[in-house]
């Protein structure tokens, strides 16, 4: 079996670019319309190639090739579709950051950019649509980032109560969806019921493996994948399954429950201890400051005023009254240009360089960050227990991940559902949305 370029560009590598399409020929065949986009008959053979390439030698696990080839065309429809609402949003992803992006996998891999480009050849994969898919990977994950920002929130008292349960034990977790609609009518509700009973009876009677009756039957978006979850705390697994979850063997499945997506079924494949003592003591620096900020006029002209002023306090000027003054910084003028306690890299790297570098009451020479040029009074220092802080943190961050999982799913059905999509392949054409 070809060795992916990584675990988390398998998507990529899958389903190869949504930019594929406008790069290629005219000549090419349409094998689907998504709204003022189109998907190439090239761009869908390469994405089913590279499927069958991560499947060598086990071909026995995928659907016939009419249900895969529909299965990996309505992946490359949500991927088109992602990209276009993260440009229509005003989300970019620069050059420069792909390039980071590809020096990282090659790093990761242990390769040279020379050892990547051939081992992409290897697969069957262009050096420039490896760059697109990429690029499309990257504008995925900050469209899900901003969709995050604006639609999960999470409670003190959620957090509360998911630290007051924790334990220590991760389970590594596979699932098979079988979706309903919002709003699902009796018929279709009976249908999912139907179906996902189906399958759970061809799982107890061994006729098929849980990940292959993932990859075959599931609607979730990682059903090529096997319906692989990764390792989960329970914190992060939805309240339905966490109980039940702790009673099973690997290779046990729970379900089918009803959720706020579908019908699930959640398999255990295995379970571990949690890594580290999440009771030890983590302590940061933090310290205290006053700041003055002048970003009026040009260039010269903010440098020109910085060093007056900063020659006043060399002077025996107050720092407080001078900041009260002239400071340009509305959050901290008022209070003489007090900023409260911060840690090193709270306000950047050009602010944390001088703070970590001065004594207490000592001043700095004016120094230019991109909010303006700065003078710093660094008032005292300490050392701060932040571990119920950072506990609390990655507490919320675990259940904003647990709640994104079914909204964001549900984004991708919404948006499917109120685009244009015409499939002209395999099946009669179909439109969906106007």
């Amino acid at each position: 079996m070809k060795t992916p370029i990584a675990p988390f560009l398998a998507v990529a590598l899958l389903f190869g670019t949504a930019s594929h399409a406008q790069q290629v020929e005219p000549l090419d065949s349409i094998v689907a319309v998504v709204d003022e986009d189109v998907i190439l008959k090239s761009e869908l053979d390469l994405a089913l190639d590279n499927v069958l390439a991560q499947y060598a030698g086990r071909e026995d696990q995928l659907p016939p090739r009419e249900i895969l080839q529909r299965q990996v065309l309505e992946r490359l429809v949500l991927v088109h579709l992602q990209t276009a609402r993260a440009a229509d949003m005003g989300v970019r992803v620069g050059d420069g950051e792909i390039d980071n992006a590809i020096a990282n996998i090659a790093s990761q891999n242990n390769m040279t950019q020379d050892q990547l480009r051939q081992q992409l050849a290897n697969d069957g994969m262009s050096y420039d649509d490896f760059r697109n898919s990429l690029r499309d990977e990257l504008l995925s994950q900050r469209l899900r980032q901003r969709f995050a920002q604006s639609r999960i929130s999470v409670s003190d008292a959620e957090v509360d109560a998911a630290l007051a349960s924790q334990s220590s034990e991760q389970y590594h977790l596979a699932h098979i969806l079988v979706a309903l609609p919002d709003g699902a009518t009796p018929e279709q509700i009976a249908l999912g019921q139907q179906k996902v009973d189906g399958i759970k009876a061809l799982l107890d009677k061994g006729e098929m493996t849980f990940s292959a009756a993932a990859v075959r039957y599931s609607d979730s978006p990682n059903a090529l994948e096997g319906g692989d979850l990764g390792w989960r705390s329970l914190d992060e697994i939805p309240a339905a399954f966490a109980s039940p979850i702790r009673g099973l063997e690997p290779g046990q499945v729970v379900g089918p429950t009803r959720g706020p997506s579908g019908f699930q079924l959640l398999q255990l494949v295995e379970k571990r201890s949690g890594d580290g003592d999440q009771s030890a003591a983590q302590t940061v620096t933090q310290y205290r400051a006053r700041h003055i900020l002048i970003r009026r006029g040009d260039d010269a002209e903010a440098k020109a005023l910085a060093d007056t002023l900063r020659a006043r306090i060399a002077g025996g000027a107050d720092f407080a009254e001078v900041a009260s003054e002239n400071s340009d910084d509305v959050f901290s003028k008022d209070k003489g240009g007090e900023l409260g306690w911060f840690t090193q890299d709270q306000f950047g790297p050009e602010f944390g360089a001088q703070v970590t570098t001065l004594q207490d009451g000592e001043v700095s020479a004016p120094f230019k960050t991109q909010a303006g040029w700065h003078i710093l009074q660094r008032e005292e220092a300490r050392q701060t227990d932040v571990t119920d802080d950072n506990r609390r943190a990655q507490m919320r961050e675990r259940i904003g991940q647990r709640k994104l999982e079914d909204e964001w799913n549900r984004f991708l059905r919404e948006m499917r559902s109120e685009a244009y999509v015409d499939i002209r392949t395999g099946t009669p054409a179909a439109a969906a949305g106007d």
